[in-house]
């Protein structure tokens, strides 16, 4: 096990000094235009050399671009990395194309047909007017076209004149973290947001049906189990009154269906005999041959005969009148399980099929009773099912509604219920799922808020890494408040627009501890 964990540790070492050497970033927010840095020192091939850095995220890529000081008539070639960031992997294909405007001069366009390594585009650009222009990078792919403005950006007359501003420059240091590094692990930045902070109480959950959403459908005597055509089969479509199956039952005694369709068949014979007999007294009584009393008794006889019919075919009927009792579906809904095969012979009372209706479902949480004050009526609730990736938010009067808060404690958990009822349209969610809940207590209040995965604890130390460029992160102390399902109210430390670490925060800290022991300072 301990061979195991410094193997584990060594790996995520070479991980984190795997990439680009150091760099020195400004520090501070940034907001979701461009940021621009000073360059410092750099040894890594798939990064340029001193000049500027400037970060730029769009609606679907972030742009980390790392170019010279621009001089006329002499090429600077860009070094661009663009992230999805919809997974915060690197743009594998595509076309870049650097444009150049504005300030008086004509429009100047300069090409990558395509990245040359993942995420990387490196275009040579050699501007022919100078002064102040502006600068926007545009991305070709196969999902669309990507425009980042990245505003004003000046156009020097020599190297001299590029050199002094560069002298005039101040680099601060950061936590450097590459977008090689970024690439490699599950890693994502969110943005900071005012959102409304409401306080939740944590629970158990169940997902179950509605009462009149689920139906168990068990033989009502023992038989043998036919299908009515093709036989059901789980997530099946069903619709309320459609026959499943049908039930040959086993009889009593030494009735079997048989006999009752030869008790039918006798009972149909002997009333169109006694339908016969009657027409016959009718026509001898009419020609005065016999006494009213015979045709009396013939018309007694035809009524029993018929009485007789009707019993021996309700009987027969109660087997289906096909051969057997008719399974038949309570409810629309989808077949959840099938617990018979074809020709089976099942015993009284067996399941046969579950059928459930799950468009719209149950979230019963069991609160435990020293919540039950904070909580009061809640508001809404939120859970998250193991396999989803993405939590599960049911707001009443949108997609749910509360439907009750128990008013007695169970004896042996010592929870109480609440329940909520909520919008399944996928049908992800499968009856019996246990969940971890989270119920809103209240209307909340206004705050900053990020994901609550994006604090790190620190030795009792809450902390958000926030990125200042697209290498470049910073450690702030946070003060955290309400935790609203997935996310969480900074009090202190965190401004709207920034943008924190939301994954991998964890190695980021391990980088800094790491380049710390080695004996650089961030």
């Amino acid at each position: 096990m301990k061979t195991s964990s410094r193997l584990l540790a060594a790996l995520i070492a070479a991980l984190l000094f795997t990439g680009c050497g150091e760099k020195k970033t400004a520090s501070g927010g940034h907001d979701h235009g461009a940021t621009t840095q000073a360059a410092g020192h750099t040894d890594h091939a798939d990064h340029g050399p001193e000049g500027e850095k400037r970060t730029h995220f769009g609606a679907q890529t972030e742009l980390y671009v790392e170019f010279p000081n621009l001089v006329v008539g002499q090429t600077a070639t860009f070094v661009a990395h663009f992230t999805w960031l919809a997974d915060f992997k690197p743009v594998r294909q595509g076309r870049l194309t650097v444009v150049l405007s504005g300030g008086g001069a004509p429009e100047e366009r300069f090409v990558a047909d395509a990245p040359d390594v993942p995420g990387i585009f490196k275009p040579s650009v050699t501007a022919q007017s100078g002064g102040e222009r502006v600068l926007a990078l545009i991305l070709e792919t196969p999902a669309g076209s990507i425009v980042h403005e990245l505003g004003a950006v000046t156009i020097f007359a020599d190297a001299k004149a590029a050199q002094a501003e560069h002298d005039h420059g101040h680099d601060d240091e950061g936590i450097a973290f590459t977008k090689e590094q970024q690439w490699k692990i599950d890693f994502a930045t969110a943005e900071a947001v005012i959102g409304r902070a409401r306080i939740s109480v944590v629970a158990t959950a169940t997902i179950k049906a509605q009462p009149d959403g689920e139906a168990l459908l068990t033989a009502p005597a023992a038989g043998v189990l036919h299908p009515a055509s093709a036989f059901p089969r789980v997530g099946q479509t069903v619709k309320k009154g459609q026959v499943l199956a049908t039930l040959a039952p086993r009889l009593g005694g030494e009735t079997d269906l048989a006999t009752l369709e030869a008790a039918t068949g006798k009972a149909k014979i002997a009333l169109e005999q006694a339908r016969r007999e009657r027409e016959r007294m009718e026509a001898l009584f009419k020609d005065e041959a016999v006494p009213e009393k015979r045709l009396l008794e013939a018309r007694v006889g035809e009524r029993i005969a018929e009485a007789e019919a009707k019993a021996a075919q309700a009987r027969l009927g109660q087997l289906g009148g096909t051969g057997g009792i008719a399974i038949r579906a309570p409810i629309d809904g989808t077949l959840a399980d099938v617990a018979v095969a074809p020709g089976a012979f099942v015993a009284e009372g067996a399941l046969l099929f579950h059928v459930a209706n799950t468009e719209r479902l149950w979230l019963e949480a069991r609160v435990p009773e020293s919540e039950i004050g904070r909580l009061g009526k809640p508001s809404g609730a939120a859970f998250s099912v193991d396999g989803f990736a993405q939590p599960f938010v049911i707001e009443a009067g949108k997609n749910g509604r509360l439907i009750a808060v128990g008013g007695v404690v169970d004896a042996n958990t010592r929870t109480v219920p609440a329940i909520f009822e909520f919008a399944n349209p996928e049908g992800n969610l499968r009856l019996g799922m246990t969940a971890k809940a989270h119920l809103y207590a209240g209307a909340g209040q206004e705050a900053v808020l990020i994901p609550a995965s994006a604090v790190q604890d620190e030795n009792g130390t809450q902390a958000v890494y926030v990125q200042t460029g697209g290498e470049s992160f910073e450690r702030r102390i946070v003060r955290t408040g309400a935790r609203d399902g997935t996310r969480i109210a900074i009090l202190d430390g965190i401004e709207p627009g920034q943008r924190v670490v939301s994954q991998g925060a964890y190695l980021i800290r391990l980088s800094t501890a790491k380049a710390a022991a080695g004996g650089h300072a961030h």
